[in-house]
């Protein structure tokens, strides 16, 4: 039976992906890519073509640093303030993530949160707020893979502004010059985990007081071309291959259509069937993690609807334990066909209890 991979993370990957890196590990011009010494020329080409990628991918203008890190985007909640902080801070507090990001900055100090969505279990994007003019940047999480929202365009602002782009990098036409920083893990549609991007504008950099450790100041990793410390190479080796894959089916602008064509068959679904209920406020509905319960009047039926779902190949529906539910995430990488079996899977289990 085939299986469809909704799962939140780390992501479903294409075929021609896996097979390039399953190849690789088991020769890479003579030796594994996991064997192999980050110091070679080989290495050096792979980490030259997949910066390449990420700069003709996102059109990013020159003047910006693409930078491959490890410990993941939840480092970057502490390195960001190191490099940016040095009187005030700014935060929209959209989910966890955007929580436990604001979390860390507040260890050096005033942090405000500009509007929080909390009250409601964010299951909306807060509206209608001000930015200080006088914080040293403003952070926010453009996609919220717990709960289902998302902003889907990119705004002016007139502080340094820094996105956590974890989930939703690479899946729509992104304005880079609008932002100071972007960073993410790579584990949700540019690759596996193990590998954090970060996009940083150079002027942002070194306007801090304090000094920095090494392995949180970004220009320490700029000099050295992300090889300060070895770096994760099988996580990078798999996001060049990931990139590759996407330029060949036709970039941002094609992962875009994907995801919004997913996106409108499985709210569609969920909209009509009288079995689920949207969680995300419509206008704020995220088209990477479509989260979903069971409708008041069948509530006893989410088990039920789980093992059915099962049955019929879907794998990682279920919603995050802090929210319950189902949640899809249709990431890149994610066939169409895949969200059409949910459909008809939801269609099914319809006809057998309505």
């Amino acid at each position: 039976m085939k299986q469809h991979n909704f799962g939140a993370g780390p992501c479903i990957l294409p075929q021609q992906v896996l097979e390039a890196t399953a190849n690789a590990v088991l020769n890479f011009n003579g030796l594994s890519v996991l064997e192999i010494s980050h110091r070679t020329k080989d290495w050096e080409a792979v980490m030259d073509e997949c910066r390449a990628l990420w700069k003709e991918l996102l059109n990013i203008p020159d003047g910006y640093h693409v930078l491959f890190l490890a410990g993941g985007a939840s480092t970057q909640f502490l390195t960001v303030p190191y490099n940016l902080f040095e009187k005030k801070a700014a935060y929209l507090d959209t989910g966890m993530w955007a929580s436990k990001a604001a979390k860390e900055a507040k260890l050096f100090g005033e942090t405000v949160i500009v509007a929080s969505s909390k009250e409601s279990n964010y299951t909306y994007i807060p509206k209608g707020w001000a930015v200080p003019e006088d914080a040293d940047y403003f952070h926010i999480t453009t996609n919220n893979t717990i709960y289902g929202t998302e902003i889907h365009e990119d705004f002016d602002c007139a502080v340094n502004l820094v996105a956590d782009m974890s989930s939703d990098i690479m899946t729509r036409k992104v304005d880079v010059s609008k932002y100071a920083l972007i960073y993410g893990g790579a584990q949700k549609n540019v690759g596996p985990a193990g590998v954090t991007f970060v996009i940083v504008r150079e002027d942002v950099l070194g306007k801090v007081s304090r000094a920095l450790p090494s392995m949180m100041d970004y220009k320490q990793h700029i000099s050295n071309d992300s090889m300060y410390n070895t770096p994760p190479v099988i996580s990078i080796f798999i996001m060049k291959e990931m990139l590759k894959w996407m330029k060949q089916v036709g970039g941002v602008e094609k992962m875009e259509e994907f995801a919004k064509k997913r996106a409108e068959m499985l709210y569609g679904e969920i909209d009509r069937n009288p079995l689920f209920v949207g969680t995300a406020a419509k206008e704020d509905r995220s088209y990477m993690n479509i989260c979903f319960v069971m409708s008041e009047e069948h509530k006893d039926k989410e088990s039920a609807f789980m093992d059915f779902a099962k049955s019929r190949g879907m794998v990682g529906i279920k919603g995050h334990r802090s929210v319950g539910g189902f949640r899809a995430s249709c990431y890149n990488a994610l066939p169409v066909e895949s969200v059409q079996a949910l459909v008809e899977c939801m269609q099914e289990f319809e006809k057998k209890y309505i």
